[in-house]
Order: C-alpha cells, then sequence, then structure tokens
C-alpha cells in the first residue's frame, strides 16, 4: 500500500528549509515529524524537476502536486480488460440487476479480468462518474416521507380461492429513520388516505410536512414549481395541521429516507413472508406489525442506537398532536346542474336548489352523507344513498309550481275525493287503478275534482255516480255529464229525502193496492 503524500504545506516548508535556512536533512525531519527518507524523497523530486526555493508565486498546492507526482494516466494502462462502464450503469438502473450478477457476466467473458471487489470499486466510483451530493434532513419532526413503492403481496380469499395482489405504504420520520409500513387492496386515493391517517396514528403526532411521491392519487400535476394536490389529499393536510411537499419528478434523492425506507422494508419484512400465505389484509397487516415493531427495536450498526430510541429521544418530542378526530376521507367531484334541478353523483342523483340549473357545482361525497358547494357556500346536504338510478329530492330545492304539484299524493286525492262524496272517491280510486302508474291519472283525477268548482260538490257526486253506472270514468265523461245536466235525470231515479205532499186530489202510493 503506498504511503500518504505529505501536505503541499509542509513540502514548501522543506524546500523552503532546505535551500534558504541551509538545514540538513535530519533536522527537516525532526522539525516536521516525519522521516528523513521522506525528506530525500521529496527533495528528489524537486531536484529532477528542477524547482528549488523561492517556488514561483503562481504554483499553487494542487500544480505543486501535479508537478512533484506522475499524474493518473501516465502509466501503460491496466492488464486487465476494461468492462463498458456506461452499460454497466445502464444496466444497474434495471429492476433486480446487481454488481454480483454483472461481475459474473464480466468474468464469464473476461476469465482473467478483474476481481470481484476491485470490480466492484471501479463501478461505482470509476468508470467516469463522480460522486453527487446530497443534503441529510435532521431537522426533528421536520419532515415524513411516503410512498408506495409498487410492491405487491398475494392475498387468497377463502371462499373463492381468487388471488389478489395487495400493496405496501411505506412512511418514514426524517430525523430518527422511524419506519411505518401497512398493506392496503390499491393506490387510489381512498386507501392512500387511510394509510396516512394510520401512520399518523402509529407515529403518535403530525410532521411539519410531508414529502410525498408523484403518485396520480394525491398530485393531480406534477410539476416542478407549483404541483397540483388533489382535493381529498389537502383536506387532510389542512384536517392534521401539516403541509404536503411532493418530490420533483424522477428525483428520488429528493425523498432519500423513504427509499431507503422501501428498500429495508423488503429485506426485513417482506422477504420475511414470503413463504407464508395469506387470507386477509388483516392477518397480513398483523403480521406487518410485528415485523416492523422489531425492525425498529433493531440497532443500527453506525449509529449505536435503535429507530424507536431515537425517535422517543428527537421526533417524538416535537410532533405537532393529532387532532380529536381522525380524518375521515371525503371524496370532491365536480357536477353540472341538469334542468330538473339534480346532480348525479355515483349512479344517484340528489337535488340542489333549482336557480343552479346549468350551473358547476362541488360536491363533497363522504361514507355517510353528500354536500354541495357553489362558489365555497353549501348549498344542498343529503343523506347518501347507494341505490342506483334514483333520486333524493329536497321539497324546498323544488320550484314553486312543482313543490304544489309535488304535493298531490295519491293519498292527498283520494281524500279530497272523499270529501266530495263516495261516488267520486270511488271513481278516483278506479281512474288511478285502471294506469299502470297511479301518477299518469293524477291529471285526470285533478281534473274531476275542480270540476266542484263550477258545479258545486253535490252535482260532481252525482255526477261520478251516474259515471260509475254507465262506466264512464274519464274526465271527459263527467264533464259531459254535469255540462248538459245528466246528473239532475240520474236523481231523478233516486229515492226522495223529502217528505211526500199530502193532499185530497193526489191519490198516493196506497191507491194502486
Amino acid at each position: 500500500m503506498p504511503a500518504e503524500r505529505l501536505p503541499m504545506r509542509k513540502v514548501r516548508e522543506v524546500l523552503r528549509l532546505k535551500h534558504a535556512c541551509g538545514v540538513s536533512e535530519r533536522v527537516i525531519a525532526r522539525s516536521l515529524g516525519v522521516s528523513r527518507s521522506t525528506v530525500a524523497e521529496y527533495l528528489r523530486r524537486a531536484a529532477v524537476i528542477g524547482l528549488a526555493w523561492p517556488i514561483p508565486a503562481d504554483l499553487d498546492d494542487a500544480a505543486l502536486e501535479r508537478r512533484l507526482f506522475t499524474p493518473p494516466g501516465f502509466h501503460a494502462g491496466p492488464t486487465q480488460p476494461l468492462p463498458d462502464w456506461s452499460r454497466l450503469h445502464t444496466e444497474l438502473r434495471r429492476r433486480g440487476v446487481t454488481l454480483l450478477l454483472l461481475w459474473e457476466e464480466y468474468r464469464a467473458e473476461h476469465s482473467h479480468g478483474y476481481g470481484y471487489s476491485r470490480f466492484c470499486c471501479s463501478t461505482v466510483h470509476g468508470g467516469g462518474r463522480s460522486a453527487r451530493p446530497c443534503a441529510r434532513p435532521m431537522s426533528p419532526a421536520r419532515s415524513c416521507s411516503s410512498t408506495s413503492p409498487g410492491t405487491r403481496v398475494p392475498v387468497v380469499d377463502p371462499l373463492s380461492g381468487e388471488v389478489g395482489a395487495a400493496h405496501i405504504f411505506v412512511a418514514v420520520l426524517g430525523a430518527s429513520n422511524y419506519t411505518f409500513a401497512q398493506a392496503c387492496w390499491s393506490e387510489g386515493l381512498a386507501d392512500w388516505t387511510a394509510a396516512h391517517v394510520c401512520a399518523f396514528g402509529f407515529f403518535g403526532g403530525v410532521s411539519a410536512l410531508v414529502v410525498c411521491d408523484n403518485l396520480k392519487a394525491g398530485v393531480t400535476a406534477a410539476c416542478r414549481y407549483e404541483s397540483g394536490i388533489n382535493r381529498s389529499y389537502q383536506d387532510l393536510a389542512a384536517h392534521y395541521g401539516t403541509t404536503i411537499l411532493p418530490t420533483r419528478v424522477r428525483k428520488p434523492r429528493d425523498k432519500a429516507k423513504v427509499e431507503v425506507a422501501v428498500l429495508i422494508v423488503e429485506r426485513w419484512i417482506l422477504a420475511r413472508l414470503r413463504h407464508r400465505r395469506f387470507f386477509s389484509l388483516a392477518e397480513l397487516n398483523a403480521a406487518i406489525s410485528e415485523l416492523l415493531a422489531a425492525l425498529n427495536a433493531r440497532p443500527m450498526r453506525k449509529i449505536g442506537a435503535t429507530r424507536r430510541q431515537l425517535f422517543e429521544s428527537i421526533d417524538a418530542p416535537a410532533l405537532a398532536a393529532l387532532p380529536a378526530e381522525p380524518y375521515e376521507y371525503a371524496e370532491w367531484k365536480k357536477a353540472r346542474v341538469a334542468p330538473d334541478y339534480h346532480i348525479e353523483l355515483h349512479g344517484h342523483f340528489y337535488s340542489v336548489p333549482s336557480g343552479l340549473i346549468r350551473q358547476t357545482v362541488e360536491a363533497r361525497i363522504t361514507e355517510a352523507g353528500v354536500e354541495v358547494f357553489h362558489n365555497g357556500k353549501r348549498v344542498a346536504a343529503h343523506v347518501r344513498s347507494r341505490v342506483k338510478n334514483r333520486h333524493t329530492t329536497v321539497c324546498e330545492h323544488m320550484p314553486s309550481a312543482h313543490r304544489r304539484y309535488a304535493e298531490w299524493t295519491p293519498q292527498r286525492i283520494s281524500r279530497e275525493a272523499a270529501d266530495v262524496g263516495p261516488a267520486t272517491a270511488h271513481l278516483i280510486e278506479t281512474i288511478m287503478h285502471a294506469k299502470p302508474h297511479p301518477e299518469q291519472g293524477f291529471r285526470a283525477a285533478l281534473g274531476i275534482l275542480r270540476l266542484a268548482k263550477s258545479y258545486g260538490g253535490v252535482r260532481l257526486e252525482a255526477a261520478c255516480l251516474r259515471g260509475l253506472d254507465i262506466g264512464a270514468s274519464t274526465y271527459g265523461s263527467i264533464a259531459s255529464i254535469l255540462k248538459n245536466g245528466l246528473d239532475k235525470a240520474f236523481h231523478a231515479d233516486a229515492e226522495p229525502t223529502n217528505e211526500p205532499i199530502r193532499h185530497g186530489n193526489i191519490r198516493g202510493r196506497g191507491y194502486y193496492h
């Protein structure tokens, strides 16, 4: 192993003591704390290149070192065949490709090539690539990184035997590396927000920032300067008092903490579960939780402390408190009000004030209810219904004319007809039962009842009785009976209600017996 070079500051002192002061090599060695052979070697190199004291002012330390020592690459070159560096770095970006695999392929092609350690060192630090600096976030509870890496775990349905794929959500705190992992069915918005709620509950507090991946469920527009955040995801941040900070596109170092946490979760948790079969998501999460506790309690070699210990001493005291109630998932959807003053949400129709016809509103849909907003003001609220192609209507949302019409129900029409008389009630009931739907007979029934305003209730009752007798059960027939006075003729057939007239010239009914 070659000896470490002296700093150029000491090399300058060697030349000064030798040529300006005339000091011997032994005295120079004792003065600078180096060996005499080292002093002699540097004086020899300076003599070869013709360098003495004073050193030219324009010769800095880097230029002095280049002149004293042979520059890299001046030798004849390596005897082993060099790998194709560009191809190796391209292959390393592919999923599952490791340095060991590439080295085995390299040695299969060049049997006398580099050994594994030399190959790894040259691949990582050589080949024309230079290391790029990265920042290390260490502020307590400043950030919580979250991602869904795309790793899936099979879950078997115990009834059908169908195999589903559960996705893994990972979150980690920036200072302590305290890690959270959970399985969910999808990477949709509902599961994405639910996983965040569980992560905050696991940490027992909320960080100031949530550095998230550019998942389509959470980020509507991925932009370097102004990212678009999903409305529901933004509501979650507002509920917990935190800030969503999406990373830049294709910049994994923006969330380096969680990228490393994903690798650790895959190796220390999912790899240990690869031989187990799970029959429910709860069973899988129970197994993950058990191994996650062991991971956070495992000492980190370079730090000498566990993630839990660092969390309790650094992150936990700085986390903001959780709200009194956890966030309830709500989906936002824009809708245009139809001419029937209803909007369609998940196949069901909900009413809004009729004055908003053909305007665009925003609907907030939760598990239990639906709220409708227009220009930031709530204009309607309904209990959520999952019945398809049905309507939920509030009477106050209807126009006045529609509201008056809606008040005429089959029960009310029957009551109004019964007030006129039994024949009228029987005729109205006959009309509505003759239609496939009672509402189809509303117009005829209402028209017959309105005839009482023109002819009176007594004549209408007689006309209905006449109509029932002759089988006429339409509005036109009853109106014709009243117009032509046929109801009066029908009255003659009825028994008189007054006492008979008694007179000497009137024989009476007894005469005919």
